[in-house]
């Protein structure tokens, strides 16, 4: 197992059970009791947790996994999300993204699709194939290189965990925009109270991007389904699709169809 590997396993461990003990993590890890207390120190030098005597606790009140540190979770299973989500965005479209890894597969996944840009007319330059409107520096960062997408970021307070932009900047700027679609990362969904996030500004931001969206499609793979997360973004009754992976449970596929919520699964 690579370093990257164990922080990855450490960190979710530690947000699964609020706290770590050093030899028990060398013997769920099968590595030495000095190799944890070296990954911890490490850890700790980034503000990823706080060390104790024989293990660590989480950074602050509230914790999460930083986006770099999520991105190998259920990984296959976002890469096929993220192309099913492309295949439902047409040539032309003003499509919205927020934060996450799942969104971050999709935006690879419509620069694959829209690469080659599309003309108007013989004899002019390519006109851009897709326009996207993103909170995330991550995606935009991805996404400016691309000359045949055209990149609208908005502005805000960036969060160092997401990537995500944040705050009355952000919504200012989503406030003047109209999309065709949006495409909503996830931390939850339940059936009757919706879709969710962990922190109130991210919600606050992915709940203006549906309203700000003639079609809104949740990306999200079945581990979300009957999570509940900290913050309500908006009912079922705004979400249009859901794209999750054929691990979803055919009864919570039918709660989200009775919803009004048309479920693909990849």
């Amino acid at each position: 197992m690579s370093k990257h590997e164990r922080w990855n396993t450490l960190l979710e461990l530690l947000a699964a059970t609020g706290r770590l003990e050093v030899e028990e993590a060398a013997g769920t890890l099968d590595v030495s009791p000095a190799t944890i207390r070296r990954d911890l120190d490490e850890l700790a030098e980034q503000r990823l947790l706080v060390r104790t005597r024989g293990g660590a606790v989480p950074h602050g009140v509230s914790y999460e996994l930083p986006l770099r540190y999520k991105s190998s979770r259920h990984a296959s299973e976002k890469q096929r999300i993220a192309a099913a989500v492309a295949e439902l965005v047409r040539e032309g479209e003003v499509v919205g993204l927020n934060g996450g890894t799942t969104t971050t597969e999709v935006a690879r996944a419509l620069a694959l699709r829209f690469g080659g840009g599309r003309t108007e007319s013989p004899g002019t330059p390519p006109a851009p194939a897709l326009t996207v409107v993103t909170n995330a520096l991550n995606i935009a960062g991805e996404l400016a290189v691309r000359p045949q997408i055209k990149i609208v970021v908005s502005g805000g307070v960036a969060r160092p965990q997401t990537y995500e932009l944040v705050g009355p900047l952000a919504a200012g700027v989503l406030d003047e925009v109209v999309l065709d679609v949006v495409v909503l990362g996830i931390d939850g969904i339940d059936p009757e109270l919706g879709i969710m996030a962990h922190h109130e500004d991210e919600a606050g931001i992915s709940r203006l991007f549906a309203e700000r969206a003639s079609r809104v499609v949740v990306a999200g793979d079945s581990s979300k389904m009957g999570r509940r997360a900290f913050a309500r973004i908006c009912g079922l009754d705004r979400v249009d699709v859901l794209v999750t992976d054929a691990g979803m449970p055919d009864d919570a596929v039918r709660r989200l169809t009775d919803a009004g919520v048309e479920v693909v699964t990849v």
